[in-house]
């Protein structure tokens, strides 16, 4: 027996609102004529209070299912599709086997949406958090064309390219961010517990202390008496600069300053027109028209900036100039992507073409990022180094005037 909430009417059309247990919500619906009210509404409580916790999580940002879920589940749909499986019977199964209680009400919605005639985009429309505008018009096409399989198939494939991209850029990142938060936490250690000690025996000696020493004991009574201050500063600064990267401008400025990071800009610059040429290509090759396509391209690049170099393309393309004049005027791809566009252009392959480009850039961004830490880490050591130097200098010069003196 489950507990069912229900709403209903009398037969005076008064409105009541109670809950009640049943096996099953016809059961209730039969006892409920049978007690002369006419139900209008029968929920399970349970699945209520599902219902509450996944717009609660929806709302924080929760439960959004991973690319590796949406990956498989284009390869699943695209195994159904080949085997024969009717559309609503594949996503009805898919619906029962899924972990994901956000996917599985998204498909459940979807078969609802082709019960009532309706394609099965506009089913997936209606969560634009998880499904983007380049999955939702592959499947237009491949429901216009009725090659939902091949749809599906060539969603699988960039999704997975996609989502090596993204990892390779985090690898990229992580080990640099690492090093440089582990600089400032010894930094700072050393200030607070370190030179501390040493500033009470140097008190004592009567005697100028070097000027390295005496920097040190200034950066340590900055941090000893000012580290509240020092605190708000920071936590002001990255407040400041997050609210800032949250407008247009400062996302703007934001994604265009990545690329002029030292070791790291010119490999994320190589990914985003990978990304770019991959995702350009998979629209080409499902038929999307061109500057339908480059609109696309460009609310899916994951770069404010090159999305809106994107856009000067699409207005350029629609002023009637061809694709290799707008992106040269841009200035933002290298001549290699250019070169790939002309030839593309001229043979009627610029699918093709950009997909060639695409995998050339992956296997740099690979590359790159396999020898990335060899690049860096002269610069870290010689950071470190130039730390270890001032503290070397700064606390053992006194020492050894120290020892002379006392000779």
């Amino acid at each position: 027996m489950a507990k069912y909430f229900y709403k209903a009417r009398t037969t005076r059309g008064d409105a009541i609102e109670n809950t009640a247990e049943a096996s099953s919500e016809d059961a209730l619906a039969t006892q409920l004529f049978n007690s002369g009210l006419t139900p209008i509404e029968i929920k399970i409580v349970a699945e209520a209070k599902k219902n509450i916790d996944l717009d609660l999580n929806r709302m924080l940002g929760l439960g959004k299912p991973k690319t590796e879920e949406l990956i498989l589940f284009s390869k699943q749909m695209t195994a159904l599709f080949k085997a024969g499986i009717p559309i609503t019977r594949a996503i009805n199964g898919l619906s029962q086997t899924t972990d994901n209680a956000y996917l599985k009400e998204v498909l459940e919605h979807s078969v609802k949406q082709l019960e009532a005639g309706k394609p099965l985009s506009t089913g997936l429309a209606k969560y634009p958090d998880i499904f983007p505008g380049v999955f939702l018009n592959i499947i237009k096409v491949g429901e216009n064309t009725g090659q939902l399989d091949n749809a599906f198939e060539q969603l699988a494939f960039y999704l997975e390219r996609d989502k090596m991209i993204r990892d390779k850029i985090k690898e990229a990142t992580r080990y640099p961010t690492f090093v440089l938060i582990f600089i400032g936490a010894a930094f700072t250690i050393l200030n607070i517990f370190v030179i501390p000690k040493f500033a009470g025996v140097f008190g004592k000696i009567n005697m100028e202390l070097p000027i390295y020493t005496r920097i040190l004991l200034s950066t340590s009574e900055i941090f000893i008496n000012y580290w509240p201050w020092m605190l708000a500063v920071i936590a002001t600064l990255i407040l400041g600069a997050h609210q800032y990267i949250n407008t247009e401008i400062g996302r703007f400025n934001f994604d265009k300053a990545k690329f002029n990071i030292p070791y790291i800009g010119g490999i994320l610059r190589k990914a985003v027109l990978a990304r770019f040429c991959r995702t350009f290509s998979l629209t080409q090759q499902a038929g999307v028209p061109l500057v339908q396509s480059l609109n696309l391209v460009a609310n899916s690049v994951g770069n404010s900036y090159v999305s809106d170099r994107v856009i000067s393309m699409r207005s350029g393309v629609e002023r009637g100039d061809n694709l290799t004049n707008t992106a040269t005027a841009t200035g933002l791809f290298t001549p290699l992507v250019l070169q790939m566009l002309a030839v593309g252009e001229e043979t009627g392959m610029v699918d093709e073409m950009l997909v060639k480009v695409a995998e050339f850039y992956e296997e740099e961004v690979n590359y790159e990022i396999k020898f990335l830490s060899a690049q860096i880490e002269p610069a870290l050591i010689m950071t470190i180094g130039g730390m270890v130097l001032i503290m070397a200098l700064g606390i053992f010069m006194p020492m050894w005037d120290m020892v002379g003196h006392m000779k």
